[in-house]
């Protein structure tokens, strides 16, 4: 007998939290290691929002909720779409689950059969493939180039597609490139996601960290046809740095959130009370401390891109949204330090973790191997000491 599944044997721990956990367990060691690693924020979770959760906990709110949210964030779920992208939702529209990364697991388990297959655009977030697999579809991986700032093109999405596509996966803006789709590039992913009669899985999460007067759409929002064919995945992680209180969302039609919640009350059952809570008050309180964050998101953004377009060989997209960078190293593939060779992302990782004592992500893992991740949700002076670090260390390389 076996003591594993197949399925549990396939799969591999999420390379973005073990990378951290690495870099966390050499800190404690009293190694001084700087982390470009998780996609965390740096700040603390505003105000308002504890204030919020502390009031739950003092009202005795703690105990069991339905499976799917309780009706008062749902309802600011629901204005949040009507006010920000003019989406008009139910109730019976929207499931709130423990985080976005349930959102997207419960919504694979109750679309995809075996043989579905499902766009995925690279790079891409290093758990959409494993969460389709899990569910027996087949990830179909699309390369996107950093010329063409990350983006699938429709002519590659048609190319892509077949009899059995059942779903194209966008997310925008991009975790890791930080690549955003504008209107006009979205009208043209339509137009094919029409043509072709399939899903599109839109995770937002992101949706209002964006630069430089980008306007973040929702592809959604274009058309009463596409709001049909779109499932809505987004959180308050990210936004309100409240990734520990683990609440994510999901609009699409009545059947499908239906059949997520029947899928949810046999596992998790709802989400915790007390950060439902706090999530209503996040969506529906003052979204000043937001707008701070996305300041000082976008003054690192400018600092780490002109740095690590400075080094030599190095080239590095700016992106418009999200708090990442995705700079391509592969110039330095073939190079070896101390007689082993760098051959790939992953061997460069390990050389700025061991040699230069920081921690990025290799960008095999989000399906692109001349990259690595860089999060710049990190205090300004970690930035520079980092990057500092990373330029000596390459110039240790022959």
């Amino acid at each position: 007998m076996n003591l594993l599944s197949n399925r549990a044997k396939s799969l591999k721990p999420s390379p973005t939290l073990a990378i951290n956990a690495k870099a966390k367990s050499m800190q404690a060691q009293g190694i001084h290691v700087i982390s470009f690693g998780a996609g965390e924020p740096d700040f603390d979770t505003p105000d308002n929002i504890k204030r919020a959760a502390k009031k739950a906990i003092d009202d005795g709110f703690t105990k069991y909720t339905p499976v799917g949210g309780i009706d008062e964030l749902k309802d600011a779920i629901i204005n949040k779409f009507k006010k920000d992208s003019q989406l008009t939702y139910k109730r019976s529209e929207i499931l709130v689950s423990c985080g976005g990364k349930h959102s997207f697991y419960n919504l694979a388990q109750a679309i995809f059969d075996q043989g579905d297959e499902v766009i995925i655009p690279a790079p891409y977030w290093v758990s959409y493939p494993p969460m389709v697999a899990l569910a027996g579809g087949t990830p179909v991986i699309v390369a996107t180039t950093e010329k063409n700032e990350f983006k699938i093109t429709p002519e590659d999405l048609r190319k892509a597609m077949t009899p059995k596509t059942k779903a194209l996966v966008m997310n925008s803006p991009s975790n890791p490139t930080g690549s955003a789709y504008t209107k006009k590039d979205l009208e043209k992913i339509a137009e094919v996601v029409v043509s072709k009669n399939c899903f599109v899985i839109s995770d937002e999460i992101y949706e209002k960290i964006v630069y430089d007067g980008f306007q973040f759409v929702s592809i959604a929002s274009l058309s009463e046809e596409m709001k049909k064919k779109t499932i809505i995945v987004h959180g308050v992680a990210k936004t309100y740095a409240m990734t520990g209180w683990r609440i994510g969302y999901t609009a699409g039609s009545e059947e499908i959130v239906s059949a997520m919640n029947n899928i949810q009350s046999q596992s998790t059952s709802n989400p915790t009370s007390i950060a439902q809570k706090a999530s209503a008050e996040a969506l529906a309180g003052p979204q000043s401390e937001v707008e701070k964050m996305v300041l000082a998101f976008g003054q690192r953004r400018n600092y780490i891109v002109d740095r690590l377009n400075k080094i030599p060989g190095v080239s590095c997209y700016k992106p418009a949204g999200a708090f990442y960078v995705f700079p391509n190293f592969s110039s330095y593939y073939g190079k070896s330090y101390r007689g082993k060779k760098i051959e790939n992302s992953t061997h460069l990782a390990d050389f700025f973790l061991d040699v230069a004592r920081v921690a990025v992500v290799p960008g095999v893992e989000f399906g692109a191997d001349p990259f690595e991740r860089l999060s710049y949700a990190t205090a300004m002076e970690d930035i520079r000491e980092g990057l500092n670090r990373i330029e000596e260390a390459l110039k240790e390389l022959s």
